[in-house]
C-alpha cells in the first residue's frame, strides 16, 4: 500500500499454505492478489527416488492467471506432495503439461533450468528449454525472470544473458 503497488504475488516454495490469508489481506488493502508457487521440477520423473540423483531439482515460478490456473496450482502442489515428494515436493514436465492452463510461468531464480543452462554456457539447452516452456504454457504465458542480487556475481551474468534472450525471443 505504501509503495502504491496495484498488485503483488505470493510464491511460497513448494506449497500454497499462505494463499488464502494473503488473498484476504490483499483484498482488504485494495491490492490485486496474484497467487503462485515456486515449484520444484524433478530431474526426470516426479516418482523417481534414486539416491543422490533424484534429490536434484530445479525451480519454476507459476502464477495463477485465472480460476482454472489456481485450481491447477492446487492439483500440482497436491500431486507434488503425495506422489512426487523426495526431499522436496516435486512436479515433472508431464504433470506441468497436464495442468498448465491458466498459469503463467517464470524462469525463476538461479536454480531455474534456464539460469542453470546459462551458467553452464549450454546454448542448445537454453534454446530447448525456452521452447519447452513456451510449448507447455504458451508463448504469451512464459517470461524470463530477472532478479537483483548484488551479492551474487553469477546473477549479473544470468541477467545479462536473460535480457539478450528476451530480446531475441520476444
Amino acid at each position: 500500500v505504501e509503495q502504491g503497488s496495484p498488485a503483488i504475488a505470493l510464491t511460497d516454495h513448494g506449497v500454497m499454505h499462505g494463499g488464502i490469508e494473503f488473498y484476504k489481506a490483499c483484498k482488504k488493502a485494495n491490492i490485486k492478489p496474484v497467487i503462485g508457487c515456486e515449484v520444484y521440477i524433478a530431474f526426470n520423473k516426479l516418482t523417481d527416488k534414486r539416491h543422490q540423483i533424484d534429490n536434484k531439482r530445479t525451480h519454476c515460478i507459476l502464477l495463477a492467471e485465472t480460476q482454472e490456473g489456481y485450481e491447477n496450482l492446487l492439483k500440482l502442489t497436491t500431486v507434488a506432495h503425495l506422489e512426487g515428494y523426495y526431499y522436496k515436493p516435486r512436479v515433472d514436465w508431464d504433470l506441468l503439461k497436464q495442468h498448465s492452463k491458466g498459469l503463467i510461468a517464470l524462469s525463476a531464480c538461479l536454480y531455474g533450468d534456464i539460469p542453470q543452462a546459462i551458467l553452464n554456457r549450454d546454448e542448445e539447452k537454453i534454446k530447448e528449454l525456452i521452447e519447452r516452456f513456451q510449448t507447455t504454457f504458451g508463448k504469451d504465458n512464459f517470461y524470463l525472470e530477472v532478479q537483483y542480487h548484488p551479492g551474487l556475481p553469477q546473477q549479473k551474468v544470468v541477467n545479462d544473458r536473460l535480457i539478450e534472450l528476451g530480446k531475441a525471443h520476444g
